[in-house]
């Protein structure tokens, strides 16, 4: 078993891996990891065995001697595919400890992938952290739905949503991203003295590259855009990002028309629709209050585990 760390002209082999990957995202795509390089100094890593062939890839960077799965994406440990089984993962922790040690690397952050994003059962990293004593360290709470098993709606919701169309709202996907970025920088910075993580043109460039998984629906009442979300689309799950709700939208429950049609309409044929998490202070502070708002649409608790794995 061979380890390497990923060059460019590996792009192609790394995502064709990606894509045919059991438990893959599109943001593993070289295109999509690239945007904000300047900012992390990549060591993604490539596995193959005995006959030369790739069998895992790990999104990854490094800092202070720290291997970090990946600082940049919301999770993402070791990709595989069918082929994967047990015993294999084991071996390849083992050779991963002999490489990063003489890499000078002193130990490993790694983010577990959520299950909701396997289209097939993935956990045999986990098993292999297990073996190999690595400490949880931290643990944020995601929200999400099952499309395939519904939990119905709080009353507060069904409201809100009577209260749009009352109201004639109108939904729609939506291709300008600039016009919402406004509406979105304000919100936050007026309910929260926040930023979003992407800049426009961050966005604007992703949206481009990925046109099918990076998707933005709003809620407009004459001509004016009330609220909305950004949508990461994978194979069978959906993610919300930049959930945005104006004072206007608030009191038209604009906000809640766009997640109710995503839901019942857009994604309805998707198995998991995931809100993302609640949680600040690696975990340890819960935003009850957000949670509580997005539990209304009948989604439950869906962990994401960090571990930290010493080289020894």
């Amino acid at each position: 078993m061979v380890i390497v760390k990923y060059t460019v002209e590996q792009k192609n082999n790394w995502d064709e891996f990606v894509r045919n990957s059991k438990n893959g995202h599109f943001f593993f795509q070289r295109d999509y990891m690239e945007y904000h390089s300047d900012r992390f100094e990549d060591f993604s890593l490539m596995v193959f065995d005995d006959k030369d062939k790739l069998i895992s890839v790990l999104p990854a960077n490094i800092k202070d001697n720290i291997l970090y799965s990946h600082q940049g994406l919301t999770f993402g440990g070791f990709l595989v595919d069918d082929k994967m089984k047990t015993e294999t993962m084991l071996e390849i922790f083992e050779s991963l400890k002999v490489y990063l040690k003489s890499q000078n690397i002193e130990k490993i952050i790694y983010k577990c992938i959520p299950y909701i994003y396997h289209t097939k059962p993935s956990e045999e990293d986990r098993y292999a952290l297990f073996r190999n004593d690595a400490k949880l360290i931290r643990r944020d709470v995601t929200t999400t739905i099952d499309l395939e098993n519904r939990i119905k709606y709080q009353e507060q919701r069904k409201r809100s949503i009577k209260k749009a169309i009352k109201n004639e709202l109108l939904f729609q996907e939506s291709k300008d991203f600039k016009s919402y970025w406004n509406v979105l920088e304000e919100i936050l910075n007026n309910q929260h003295d926040a930023k979003p993580v992407h800049s426009i043109e961050e966005i604007e460039r992703l949206a481009n590259l990925f046109p099918d998984n990076i998707r933005l629906f709003v809620a407009i009442k004459d001509n004016k855009v009330l609220g909305g979300t950004l949508v990461f689309e994978n194979e069978i799950t959906i993610h919300t990002q930049y959930l945005a709700n104006s004072f206007e939208g608030r009191n038209v429950g604009a906000l809640d028309f766009v997640i109710d049609k995503l839901i019942n309409e857009v994604y309805q044929d998707k198995k998991y629709f995931d809100f993302g998490i609640s949680n600040e202070d690696a975990g340890r502070f819960l935003n009850t209050g957000l949670i509580a708002y997005k539990e209304g649409f009948g989604a439950r608790a869906v962990v994401h585990d960090f571990y930290e794995l010493e080289i020894k």
